[in-house]
């Protein structure tokens, strides 16, 4: 079974500045695909990336809650949501 992953992420200041995509795959989260959803974004959201990763094949889809700490690393809350569709 194909999983996909959403890391929601809350708390990123400044987008310009701070490479988000670098920060979450230091993560190493457990899935064949992931997406990355900002907080202040208003053009992707967490259904758009949940839409993409089932156009992908992905059975499971879970949602993890991260936070920027210091505008340097991203860190997981430990909240998790199981989507399913």
């Amino acid at each position: 079974m194909k999983t996909g992953a959403i890391v929601y992420i809350t708390g990123v200041d400044d987008q310009d500045s701070f490479d988000v995509d670098e920060a979450v795959r230091k993560l190493t989260i457990k899935a064949n695909r992931v997406e990355i959803v900002l907080s202040g974004s208003s053009h992707f959201d967490i259904m758009d990336a949940w839409w993409f990763l089932t156009t992908k094949g992905m059975q499971e889809i879970i949602c993890l809650i991260a936070m920027v700490k210091d505008q340097s690393e991203v860190i997981l809350t430990g909240r998790e949501l199981r989507l399913c569709g």
